[in-house]
């Protein structure tokens, strides 16, 4: 199937580890998402054992102990396992760095941004412009692009009034 790449903006809980809990809670009960049992019957594969979709949290988490799991994933910030301080970027081998949730590097916001405190409203105008096929931006100026690896994702803090509010989220997953 590939790669699908995915984005958020969402209200900010306090810490962005709560936050990424929140919007995973939100997806999940939203059913949006790809379930890797249903995708692999749809391309014919048999699986010995077949798991329903999730209710809960800790239901998917179990999920995702299985090789099964990865195999396909969700296509969402349901295939993110945590949170890591370090803004550098993830290693490709490094199995440790897959599933991971970053900070975008300060530098970088300031390049998209114009600001080291950007709001919503620009995340939302950066995203416009990233799927705006008609034009075909310079590859450093695509925001979404700064997630280079598959299975992680970055984050900003957004602001309103001076304090954050609010936290865009952005990513890739799934195979």
């Amino acid at each position: 199937m590939g790669a699908s790449g995915w984005h958020y903006l969402t209200r900010y809980q306090g810490s962005v580890g709560a936050t990424l809990t929140a919007v995973q809670k939100e997806v999940l009960a939203s059913g949006a998402y790809n379930w890797p049992w249903e995708t692999m019957a749809e391309y014919g594969f048999t699986v010995e054992e077949s798991l329903p979709r999730p209710s809960s949290l800790d239901e998917f988490n179990t999920a995702k102990e299985t090789e099964e799991f990865w195999d396909e994933g969700t296509h969402t910030i349901l295939d993110i396992d945590r949170v890591v301080p370090t803004a550098g970027a993830p290693e490709p081998y490094n199995p440790d760095d897959s599933g991971t949730l970053r900070p975008l590097r300060h530098e970088r916001v300031l390049h998209h941004f114009g600001t080291d405190r950007p709001t919503p409203a620009q995340f939302e105008e950066l995203l416009a412009r990233d799927r705006d096929w008609s034009v075909q931006p310079d590859v450093d100026q695509v925001l979404t692009d700064e997630c280079q690896l598959r299975w992680t994702g970055l984050y900003v803090l957004l602001y309103t009034d001076g304090e954050p509010g609010h936290v865009g989220i952005f990513g890739y997953s799934g195979d």
